[in-house]
């Protein structure tokens, strides 16, 4: 199949963008698909004179992943990269984005974050009636805000941390006691995120919170043991446990090498994996989620599990959780690629015949 690996953006993702989008593209091309890789906002433009046009570009044998200015980048200047396009506040998409990814027989996002995470493309994609792997426009918007994921939970009964929400601006109504996590109310990977034990850190959190979204979530601290469920077309895979060295599961912790144990499958009573197989399920089904997608949780010492939130694009780099849980089941990364990409490819030919 043609399919355009579609990676990068400007959120403050980018990097992690960057780095699935690499592993995916390769795993489709050792899988003998014609894949490329695309950055969603800088696009593709043919050399002038090749005459190139958008289905010989699927033909060409390149190096698309190392072609892309980035993507073993650390810290991406995102002013640096909207400079890169003046047309950028205009249209979100890169040249011949759009051509490219309706010229493919499917779009494989490996974007995380702010537009590749929210609904946005996915709308636009239906409404260009393009293939692409990962959940619809409605989840994505449902899970992306952590204050309505939390509240599908509590109206489906899976247990989440007691929160207040609110934005800038607007008067606090209610508290949550020290210690307390302030996040970004639609951020991931973990930018934005801050534990505060006093009220000096509270305030500092919430200034970095805001500086990411002009919502946060303040939530409940549950001191205890971190776990992550992926699921595949409602069907949970086996529970990891995330147990970083030093402080919680922030950005640095997540995607640098070696600052993490992770255990898959858990080293839990089988009654908490079935536990929390099954609240990962629910809440698949509570956000109306589709294809795939991961659930993170929390144990407190007392065994009490609280669901923190959905993520509908997982990351898949080497240190991504989904690809270790895949692999507890016997499945390589090219194989979940390729499952991945073929749950997308059949719902959307079964929604054509209905």
């Amino acid at each position: 199949m043609k399919i355009v690996v579609l990676a990068g953006g400007i959120s403050t993702e980018r990097d992690v963008s960057l780095s699935s989008g690499a592993m995916i593209y390769r795993a489709l091309k050792n899988r003998g698909h014609k894949a490329i890789l695309l950055d969603v906002y800088l696009g593709y433009e043919p050399e002038e004179g090749t005459g190139e046009r958008m289905d010989d570009i699927f033909e060409t044998e390149r190096d698309w992943a190392g072609a892309i200015s980035g993507v073993t980048e650390k810290n991406p200047d995102i002013e640096q990269i909207k400079a890169m396009r003046p047309d950028g506040d205009k249209n979100f998409f890169g040249p011949n984005v759009m051509e490219l990814c309706q010229a493919a027989d499917a779009v494989f996002l490996a974007l995380h974050g702010e537009s590749g995470e929210n609904g946005k493309i996915q709308a636009c994609f239906d409404l260009m009636g393009v293939t692409y792997t990962g959940t619809d426009y409605v989840s994505s918007a449902l899970a992306m805000d952590k204050g309505i994921s939390k509240e599908l939970f509590v109206c489906h009964g899976i247990p989440t941390p007691a929160y207040i929400r609110f934005q800038k601006g607007q008067e606090q109504k209610g508290s949550v006691a020290f210690p307390c996590i302030v996040k970004a109310c639609c951020g991931g990977s973990s930018v934005g995120v801050s534990i505060a034990k006093t009220e000096e850190e509270y305030e500092n959190a919430l200034a970095e919170a805001f500086r990411y979204d002009d919502e946060v979530i303040v939530e409940q601290y549950i001191d205890g043991r971190e776990f992550s469920v992926g699921v595949m077309e409602g069907k949970a895979l086996p529970v990891i446990e995330i147990a970083p060295l030093e402080g919680f599961y922030d950005y640095k912790n997540k995607y640098q090498p070696g600052a993490t144990v992770e255990t898959c499958p858990a080293d839990i009573p089988a009654e908490k994996t079935e536990e929390l197989q099954r609240y990962a399920e629910e809440a698949f089904t509570a956000l109306r989620l589709k294809n795939y997608a991961r659930m993170d949780f929390m144990m407190s010492r007392d065994g009490e599990i609280f669901c923190l939130e959905a993520n509908t694009l997982p990351g898949m780099t080497p240190t991504s959780l989904l690809p270790q849980e895949a692999a507890a089941l016997g499945m390589n990364f090219e194989e979940l690629c390729q499952r991945i990409l073929q749950a997308a490819v059949c719902s959307k030919e079964t929604a054509c015949k209905k």
